[in-house]
């Protein structure tokens, strides 16, 4: 599913036109970025937690030349489902 499907949908579902649907998805991914840089860890619940995570520094292979490289320390966002997505996706 693309952005654009997904606009599509909640504009059906919520009964309000496409650009409203845009704006306002626009606006929960615009809410969920600024929480997790803010906060850190996002929970909504029954839907999932989305939290951001460091990553070690790690040595990994060049693929091509099979040379070893550093993989520098990062971080990451990582999402756990809640029971009910769980549930629904059974």
């Amino acid at each position: 599913m693309t952005k654009a499907d997904l606009v599509a949908k909640i504009s059906e579902k919520a009964a309000i036109s496409k650009a409203e649907a845009e704006r306002a998805l626009n606006a929960f991914l615009d809410a969920v970025g600024s929480t997790l840089v803010g906060e850190g860890k996002l929970t909504l619940t029954g839907f999932g937690t989305f939290a951001v995570e460091e990553r070690k520094e790690r040595t990994g292979r060049n693929p091509r030349t099979g040379e070893e490289i550093k993989i520098p320390a990062t971080k990451v966002v990582k999402f756990r489902p809640g029971k009910l997505l769980k549930d629904a996706v059974k």
